[in-house]
């Protein structure tokens, strides 16, 4: 009878061993092996020799999945090696089993469960294959809205500038709809407003980045015009009509879309206004009556903008040129530089700014001087101004360079500079509140 018993016993004791060798235990099917050979590929991975850490990690990949989360971690780097190495597409289809098999074994991980594997699935997907393969491209697109959609405020900002980077690529592929592309782009918007108020003050660049990238993208994909913004902004205007947050959005959005003109504008800027008299919401007054063509009102809620706004605030640069602006058109071309050069002291890159003084001279020429000779020299200073303006920003060029060809050749002639004793490259003082040298060169 106790041999009976001890035999059973050991039989129940073989049982559970046997058991516990399969691939759903931690060990897999040989707990030896699967430790040593997890240790051999570590080590050649540490030294970058994916090659020969290929062999042990597919060992531990297929015969003890539940091992640890660092097989699909380190797996990622063997395959992303291998790949960089060979361009082997197998490398490819291999990494992307290897993220379906981290969400089977290790989806409920805490940080790096489910929704981070398959935002790292498309981003890696887009990277390899869908810059030049469209169906990739979607495919991965639907991986990373997943993640995003499954991460939240969790979603790591480089999946958060992929995904509205393929987004883009979409778009202009008719792939996605311009309703899913503003969608997403309202999503990612406010995830990097949250990021940038939520961070610690060294990840605060990373959701700045974000929001820069993001903007940058939608706001020269051509989509958006105000009857598609509108359309899609309403609803939330009316669901939450009252809501700060929302109001500073929308009201964001139609701006920089210059879209102002808009009665849903009109509403959002008075209620922020009134809710909140800040410099940003003197300002969206100011756009408002700037549609409007009431340019005295402009100029009142554009006086107030800068009064309340920060030097510190990048906004405020675009308070002055506006100001400039409307002083220009007023022909007060004293105050119209005096604002773009405050502008310029804020941000000395505003390309923008400088061709409003090249105007503001331009236009005033015929008021300078005594003669045709010094009318002409003020386009002299005029043209600085526009080379000046695309050597700051080149993304006014084109509009520097046509005022350039304009305005060149009224330059004085060389007749008239003989009167003068003005010979080529001598230095000329225009005076009067230009008040500039520049050199003497003529058409």
């Amino acid at each position: 009878m106790r041999k009976i018993i001890v035999l059973a016993l050991g039989l129940c004791f073989v049982g559970s061993f046997v058991k516990a060798q399969t691939l759903d235990s931690k060990f897999g099917l040989d707990s030896t092996k699967t430790i040593e050979q997890a240790s051999i590929y570590t080590e050649f991975v540490k030294q970058k020799n994916y090659k020969d850490a290929l062999p042990a990690w597919r060992y531990v990949f297929n015969n003890a999945p539940k091992f640890q989360l660092n097989t699909y971690v380190r797996g990622e780097d063997i395959m992303m090696g291998m790949y960089s190495k060979t361009k082997n597409p197998a490398y490819v289809d291999t990494l992307m089993m290897i993220y379906d098999q981290w969400i089977k074994y290790f989806g409920n991980h805490n940080r790096l469960g489910e929704g981070y594997a398959i935002g790292k699935k498309g981003f890696n997907l887009y990277r390899l294959r869908g810059i030049s393969d469209v169906n990739a491209a979607k495919e991965a697109y639907g991986y990373l809205t997943k993640s995003i959609q499954m991460e939240g405020m969790k979603t790591h900002p480089l999946t958060a500038k992929m995904t509205f980077a393929v987004a883009d690529e979409l778009l202009k592929k008719d792939m996605i709809t311009k309703d899913e592309y503003v969608d997403l782009y309202m999503k990612l918007s406010d995830y990097a407003e949250k990021g940038i108020a939520q961070a610690p003050e060294k990840s605060k660049e990373a959701y700045e980045d974000v929001k820069t990238t993001v903007n940058a993208l939608f706001f020269n994909a051509g989509v958006a015009d105000c009857a598609t913004l509108v359309g899609f902004l309403q609803p939330k205007f009316d669901k939450s009509p009252d809501d700060l947050a929302t109001l500073k959005e929308i009201a964001s959005i139609l701006r920089r879309s210059e879209c102002t003109d808009q009665v849903l504008f009109a509403q959002v800027a008075e209620k922020l206004y009134q809710q909140e008299p800040t410099a940003d919401a003197a300002y969206n007054l100011a756009m408002l009556f700037w549609k409007r063509q009431e340019f005295d009102k402009t100029e009142l809620y554009l006086a107030e903008a800068i009064e309340k706004g920060s030097n510190e605030d990048p906004a405020k640069a675009d308070y002055y040129f506006r100001l400039a602006q409307i002083k220009l058109s007023k022909k007060q071309f004293v105050e119209a530089k005096k604002n773009a050069l405050e502008a310029l002291k804020l941000n000395p890159n505003m390309g923008v700014a400088y061709i409003l003084i090249g105007n503001a001279y331009a236009a005033y020429s015929k008021n300078y001087g005594e003669d045709d000779f010094d009318h002409a020299s003020v386009f002299w200073v005029a043209v600085d101004k526009f080379i000046k303006a695309k050597q700051v920003d080149p993304s006014v060029a084109e509009e520097a360079n046509k005022l350039i060809a304009v305005y060149s050749p009224h330059f004085p002639s060389k007749d008239e500079a003989f009167f003068r004793s003005v010979t080529p490259g001598v230095s000329v003082k225009v005076g009067d509140w230009i008040n500039e040298t520049t050199t003497a060169r003529f058409r």
